[in-house]
C-alpha cells in the first residue's frame, strides 16, 4: 500500500471509531423519530374512570354523576386546544369525521399541551325544562340556555338527546382554531321529560 492509501484508510476508520464512540452523546441531542405516529388521543369516561356506567336516563333538575373527558397530544409539539360541548335531538347535525356539528357550543374548554401531556377534567351536567323540552344545561354549575326538544321515538321508546364533545386544535399558521376530526358523545333518554 502506498502511503496516500494508508492515510486514506486511517482517516475512514479514525472518523468511524469517532462517531461510534460520540454517538451516545449524539442521540442524547439528535431526536430522530423511529415508527411514532402523531396524533391526539380524546376520550370520554365515565363516573368511576372507566369505559362504563355512563348516564343515560336522566331527569330535570338532577345533577348527574361526572363524566371525564381527556385528551393527550402525541402530536410531537405544544398544542393549543379547544373542546366544544354541544346538545342535539335526533333530526339536529352532530359532528362526524371530516365535519364539526354546525350547532352552537354549550360550553367550552381551553388549554395548552405539551407533546405527550394529557389533560382531563370532570364535566357535571344537568337539565332544566319542560315535557319534551331541554331548555337549560347546568354544566359546572354554569347556565348555557339552549331551545331543543326532541320527538318521541316509538321504536325507542323515549326521548332522546346527543350530549357531545369536538376536539379543535389553533393553526398558528391561519390562527384560528380548526376542528381536529374527533368527537365523542352521549345517547341521554329524557323520557321522565
Amino acid at each position: 500500500m502506498e502511503l496516500k492509501e494508508y492515510r486514506r484508510f486511517f482517516g475512514t476508520a479514525s472518523l468511524t471509531l469517532m462517531l461510534l464512540v460520540a454517538s451516545p452523546v449524539l442521540s442524547m441531542v439528535i431526536s430522530i423519530p423511529v415508527g411514532r405516529e402523531f396524533f391526539s388521543e380524546f376520550w370520554l369516561l365515565g363516573p368511576d374512570h372507566r369505559a362504563e356506567g355512563y348516564p343515560f336516563n336522566v331527569e330535570l333538575n338532577v345533577t348527574q354523576e361526572p363524566v371525564y373527558v381527556a385528551v393527550c397530544n402525541n402530536l410531537g409539539y405544544t398544542v393549543y386546544y379547544r373542546v366544544y360541548m354541544k346538545l342535539r335531538n335526533q333530526t339536529q347535525p352532530g359532528a362526524n369525521r371530516t365535519m364539526p356539528s354546525s350547532l352552537e357550543p354549550l360550553y367550552e374548554f381551553r388549554f395548552l399541551l405539551s407533546d405527550r401531556e394529557l389533560w382531563e377534567t370532570a364535566c357535571v351536567f344537568s337539565f332544566q325544562g319542560e315535557s319534551a323540552l331541554v331548555s337549560e344545561v347546568l354544566i359546572n354549575g354554569d347556565a348555557s340556555p339552549v331551545n331543543c326538544s326532541s320527538a318521541w321515538d316509538s321504536e325507542q321508546r323515549g326521548f332522546y338527546y346527543q350530549l357531545f364533545f369536538e376536539l379543535w386544535l389553533y393553526n398558528g399558521t391561519t390562527r384560528s382554531f380548526e376542528y381536529h376530526d374527533r368527537s365523542v358523545w352521549l345517547w341521554l333518554n329524557m323520557t321522565s321529560l
